[in-house]
């Protein structure tokens, strides 16, 4: 979710012109002797305390594939590049696992800046792409790409269903601030927020639009303004290193004691700043990723991979993890699909990219769909922060899992239009309540 430029865009489209060094034939190919997927995450830099996470899962969840037989009985290979050098490096990168690889798929990436760029790199490499763990909507509404989809929702539900649960348990709130990020993700989630708010509890005043340069390490002045303004809700969408050192800032300084948080993506946060985060806190999970899902907990499934997880990291899963194996699980789910299909021979990029749209398959929590345009679709778990016993570090109370028809925006509709048209009818179609439960 880095800054993307439009250069960095334009440069990625211009680039369509440029004849591309296609390591395997478009048409259908034989059986290969193994399938490479070439992988873009955050292994250095802040953001890397949910990138690195995200590659462990694809390490645990590749071993585990490979010993039950691989996909389409092929072993795979990742081969994992660090975007944290910035869009211009990552499409480099990109390239060189295509044309000297040969890589057969790429899952990419963490920054909404990169996804922008990549996208259109993927259409001239002609090279099937899922983007993982991107959150912008820009994506598939400002462009239509044959050879990228994405697994997992973005920031139009991402940002609809804690509004509405802030509407929903807090109903009086007048007054609110933003800390967000200085770029992309930080500002593109701040205006469907606010449009929304209009929307959906119209007359509530912003008092303080604060955005921190991407990186910041020091928050004083906006926590000394928070605290005189005294705003009945804090909204913050920052995230990884950056989120982790505000929370702790304004705990230190109990700017928690003055206002409501609500703070969509603090759920991988949770583990790392404990008990520090109070009880009372709005939080989200950018889907509905977390390792204590109200309804799938028990699953054989999500039990084994938290184990598995938790044993060879010595951590809890969090959303990036959960992102990662939905695209592993879509990839798979959609070679063997269009196998099948194909009477048994290896599919083309394009028969893939076919059964990728519209694929429906079952994942660490439930069951998702990839709808016609690319666009993923997945409920969003928001809940309440509260200590327990049973861990060191908050655990999601009051969870609401509000369905994708409720938050997410039909195809071919922009989001930021489409939250416009919301109503304050909204909040009340929001489902029941779900206890936390040990």
């Amino acid at each position: 979710m880095l800054t993307s430029t439009r250069r960095h865009v334009l440069s990625a489209t211009a680039a369509l012109a440029v004849p591309a060094l296609l390591p395997r034939s478009a048409i259908a190919q034989r059986r290969p002797s193994e399938l490479k997927v070439g992988i873009s995450t955050f292994l250095s830099g802040p953001a890397s305390v949910f990138g690195v996470p995200g590659r462990n899962a694809a390490d645990l969840l590749i071993e585990q594939m490979n010993r039950a037989g691989g996909i389409g009985g092929v072993p795979v290979r990742s081969i994992v590049i660090d975007e944290a050098p910035g869009v211009d490096f990552l499409l480099g990168e990109c390239r060189r696992l295509v044309q000297n690889e040969g890589v057969d798929a790429m899952l990419a990436s963490i920054s909404s800046g990169s996804c922008l760029a990549v996208a259109p790199l993927a259409e001239q490499l002609r090279m099937p792409t899922i983007l993982w763990d991107c959150g912008t909507q820009r994506i598939f509404e400002e462009a239509s790409y044959r050879y990228a989809v994405r697994t997992q929702a973005n920031a139009v539900p991402e940002i609809v269903a804690p509004l509405l649960y802030l509407a929903k348990v807090r109903p009086d709130f007048r007054t609110l601030a933003v800390v967000n990020q200085d770029y992309a993700w930080g500002r593109d989630s701040w205006a469907i927020w606010k449009a929304a708010m209009d929307a959906v509890k119209p007359g509530v005043r912003v008092v303080a639009e604060l955005f921190p340069r991407f990186g910041a390490t020091d928050f004083s002045t906006e926590i000394t303004r928070l605290l005189a303004l005294r705003p009945d809700v804090i909204f913050s969408t920052s995230w990884g290193g950056e989120l982790d050192t505000f929370i702790r800032q304004a705990a230190e300084r109990r700017l928690f004691e003055r206002s409501t948080f609500v703070l969509p993506l603090a759920e991988s946060s949770l583990e790392r700043v404990g008990k520090t985060l109070p009880e009372g806190v709005i939080v989200g999970a950018r889907g509905d990723h977390w390792f204590l899902h109200p309804t799938a907990k028990d699953t054989p499934l999500l039990r084994d991979f938290v184990q598995s997880y938790r044993s060879r990291f010595n951590l809890y899963p969090i959303y990036p993890t959960f992102h990662m194996a939905q695209a592993l699980f879509a990839l798979k789910a959609a070679y063997e699909k269009a196998i099948a299909a194909n009477g048994g021979t290896w599919p083309s990029r394009e028969q893939l990219m076919d059964t990728l749209r519209g694929l429906e398959f079952d994942h660490l929590t439930g069951r998702m769909k990839i709808r016609e345009d690319g666009q993923g679709l997945e409920p969003m778990l928001i809940g309440m922060t509260k200590h327990v016993p049973e861990y060191p570090f908050p655990v999601i109370d009051r969870m609401v899992l509000f369905p994708p028809e409720l938050t997410m925006n039909p195809i071919g509709t922009k989001g930021l239009d489409w939250v416009r048209l919301l109503t304050p009818a909204a909040v009340q179609r929001a489902p029941a309540e779900i206890p936390y439960r040990a």
